[in-house]
């Protein structure tokens, strides 16, 4: 699979410089981690989730969360756990390509119990989301992956946790929750993804909802859990890990109280006003405006609750002309020393020593997402996503 895989290969041609690379479940985790992109989530209790799969996968989704969590009652987890034995039977029959799927789990206990009862289907199973992560019911989440491979005989089974807890949130305990978390994610490195942020469980556990107006960084309260996440657990020295950004809750337009946050100029210069109307009345300005802020604070790739969200994180994903340009300067071997130059576009300075970092992650996504040619422009892109 590949991201904008699902345009024509005549438009792709025409929208990137580098083009998104082809990649599996079986790619390198750096790879697969930094490919997420918009990870949509799915309640397992759908009747019809085989269908929707191949239906999302058909409009450039390639990673989905099956959940049999917060998403459903506890009264419907036995039959959801049916379902999904079901679905996934139906999925490995048809033998097309899909996005890579994750089930979201309650307990550890679960998860050698789904895999034994997948059977062959199995194969069809990226890993699971971890919910409630912390030191202590993660190793046992962990392990229980780590046994559920073994025994279904598959090449890799991933985790991805979901930190999400109120010691993580809370000030007095979250310099040892991180702690903890770092030492058991650490232990187990080979088998975490990426980690994932649970906004909506902090909010919870102070009564908060932020409105379409806002993202989680107007929330100081959550800003700052996510900036101590970034802080411990991303760090660009080799020791980090992928985190993803958190989901954006809204998909039908509200009552604003502040004016939208979407300029009109790039739409007017693509002459595609309808478009940013469109975007707007779907509360969708201020998805785009946080997935901005999400890549700014060190996050990529975003969990989503619905398939208007998907193509929006994917075309702000694609790597700009221009920052593949300043990559590319910065990483040039004969600049192994340091300096500083000025851009090629000449509206920067690029230093080589303290800009290296961002270079390395600019270029893993531009691997993953691709590189925008010179004149093509996120409303390009978005376009081109929506049309299919």
């Amino acid at each position: 699979m590949r991201h904008f895989g699902h345009v024509s290969p005549t438009v792709r041609k025409d929208l990137f410089h580098q083009e998104p690379a082809e990649f599996t479940g079986a790619s390198p985790a750096r790879i697969v981690a930094a490919a997420l992109g918009a990870t949509l989530y799915s309640p397992a209790t759908r009747p019809t989730l085989a269908r929707d799969i191949r239906k999302q996968a058909a409009r450039g989704v390639v990673s989905m969360v099956l959940c049999l969590e917060d998403s459903i009652s506890d009264a419907d987890v036995a039959g959801a756990e049916e379902n999904l034995v079901r679905q996934f039977t139906e999925l490995e029959a048809d033998g097309a390509e899909h996005p890579l799927l994750f089930i979201r789990v309650r307990t550890p206990e679960q998860i050698p119990d789904l895999v034994r009862r997948l059977g062959r289907s199995v194969s069809r199973l990226a890993g699971f989301v971890l919910p409630k992560f912390d030191e202590r019911r993660g190793i046992a989440f962990l392990d229980a992956v780590a046994e559920a491979e073994a025994a279904s005989g598959q090449p890799r089974l991933y985790a991805m946790p979901v930190l999400e807890t109120p010691e993580l949130l809370h000030l007095e305990t979250r310099v040892e929750a991180l702690a903890g978390i770092s030492r058991t994610v650490n232990q187990y490195r080979d088998r975490v993804l990426a980690l994932r942020l649970g906004v909506t469980d902090f909010c919870s556990a102070y009564g908060l909802r932020r409105t379409p107006d806002m993202t989680a960084y107007d929330v100081q309260i959550v800003a700052g859990v996510i900036a101590d996440v970034v802080n411990v657990l991303s760090r660009a020295d080799g020791t980090g890990f992928t985190v993803t950004g958190p989901v954006w809750e809204y998909f039908r337009n509200q009552q604003r109280l502040f004016k939208p946050q979407l300029r009109r100029s790039p739409f007017l210069e693509e002459g595609v006003e309808e478009l940013r109307t469109a975007l707007i009345e779907h509360d969708l300005d201020g998805l785009l405006r946080e997935i901005e802020l999400d890549r700014a604070n060190g996050l990529l790739g975003k969990t989503c609750i619905h398939p208007a969200h998907v193509t929006p994180v994917h075309a702000l994903s694609v790597v700009s002309h221009e920052e593949f340009c300043d990559a590319q300067d910065i990483l040039r071997p004969e600049r192994d020393g340091g300096g500083v130059m000025r851009s090629a576009y000449t509206n920067k300075m690029n230093e080589v020593k303290p800009h290296r970092a961002w270079a390395e992650r600019t270029m893993l996504r531009a691997e993953v997402f691709g590189v925008a040619k010179e004149e093509v422009g996120f409303v390009d892109l978005l376009t081109a996503g929506l049309q299919v």
